[in-house]
């Protein structure tokens, strides 16, 4: 067990909402996401603005994880005193922007000042039909949306100084809420890949007391890619044809990757944030 995953178990106790993206309480999702300068990201990389609007979008993503529409929003911001008000209204900006295209409402939070600029957002989602990382069963499919690995790519640009589009996945996470919301009712469950393919994978298993058998070899640097903020999901095989329709509907791609199987699952990458 990592340092992360063993602060959070201090919390967990029988019959806890902790475990999921978000916590499901009475119908209402509560979930929060950091995302720290020098540790998600640094300033060179992204304007304040893209700063802004991932720093929602990959918020965003946990409700819609959970077939949840987001309603309302409590930001945090620790900002450095270098920080110009030009610059405060770019990051402001691009948060507004992000909770505008998915009609949220920004309803409070805090501001300190800080050395680097640090932002925490809580996101407050309603949902009749969650989508939770327990259900999976024996012989399910395990499948990803869309296409992984490119995250990873685009970061290590940036980490030996080059530069990445501003439509790119590290700067511009696609979320899948048309998918998520028409094919839950087919759906065992679910989440969305935050840690990479591996890890992730790795908590639907242990939420699950199961194992998984891959279809064929998957690289390294694909599996263990990062902040791709695509969706993990599982489904019965006799729901193949129909999640495959929907899919082509909402022109998701989806790749099978595994079958759930009985015993435990061993994940190989290295976390990326402790």
């Amino acid at each position: 067990m990592n340092a992360e995953n063993y602060f959070i178990s201090t919390f967990c106790a029988l019959g806890t909402p902790i475990g999921d993206d978000g916590a499901l309480i009475e119908g209402w999702v509560y979930s929060k996401d950091l995302f720290f300068e020098n540790i998600h990201f640094k300033r060179e990389w992204l304007t304040f603005y893209q700063i802004g609007y991932k720093a929602m979008i990959i918020n965003i993503s946990d409700a819609v994880a959970m077939n949840a529409v987001p309603k309302y929003a409590l930001i945090g911001a620790a900002m450095p005193k270098s920080i110009s008000l030009e610059q405060m209204r770019e990051l402001s900006s691009g948060i507004q922007a992000a909770a505008s295209e998915y009609k949220i409402e920004i309803i409070g939070g805090d501001t300190i000042s800080n050395s680097k600029l640090d932002l925490s957002i809580t996101i407050l989602s309603k949902t009749s039909t969650p989508l939770l990382r327990r259900g999976l069963k024996r012989g399910d499919i395990i499948a990803y949306t869309g296409e992984i690995g490119k995250s990873a790519k685009q970061l290590r640009y940036l980490l030996s100084g080059g530069r990445v589009h501003t439509k790119s996945r590290f700067v511009t996470p696609i979320l899948r809420q048309s998918f998520v919301s028409q094919s839950r009712r087919y759906l065992r469950c679910g989440m969305d890949i935050s840690d990479g393919l591996f890890s992730d994978i790795g908590k639907l298993c242990s939420s699950n007391r199961m194992g998984a058998k891959f279809f064929s070899k998957i690289e390294k640097n694909i599996g263990c890619s990062g902040e791709e903020y695509e969706m993990l999901i599982a489904f019965s095989p006799k729901q193949f044809k129909t999640i495959t329709k929907i899919a082509a509907r909402t022109r998701t791609k989806i790749t099978p990757v595994a079958r759930a199987v009985r015993g435990s699952y061993i994940n190989r990458c290295k976390h990326h944030h402790f």
